[in-house]
């Protein structure tokens, strides 16, 4: 178990900061929902509604030609919308 999570941790490291960092449009404690670009901690965007949220991170990430990640209000991945060039 210890490795696979030393892999996906690889695998987020890898991504964060560049141009193939996805966008998760996840719940957050201050606003109700953000919008946050893989290896940043502060979100992009926020808003009251998942909607909002989602439509954003569609928008960033098809712009950019990555991935938008949409997650539930439990953090669980529900959504994957695949912009890649």
């Amino acid at each position: 178990m210890a490795d696979k999570k030393k892999e996906r941790d690889q695998y987020f490291e890898e991504r964060s900061g560049t141009d193939k960092a996805h966008f998760h449009a996840v719940p957050h404690e201050d606003k109700g929902w953000a919008v946050k670009k893989e290896g940043e901690d502060k979100p992009v965007f926020t808003t009251d509604s998942k909607s909002k949220a989602a439509d954003e991170a569609n928008r960033l990430a098809k712009e950019a030609g990555t991935i938008a990640i949409i997650h539930s209000e439990h953090g669980k991945i529900e959504e994957q919308n695949n912009y890649e060039k």
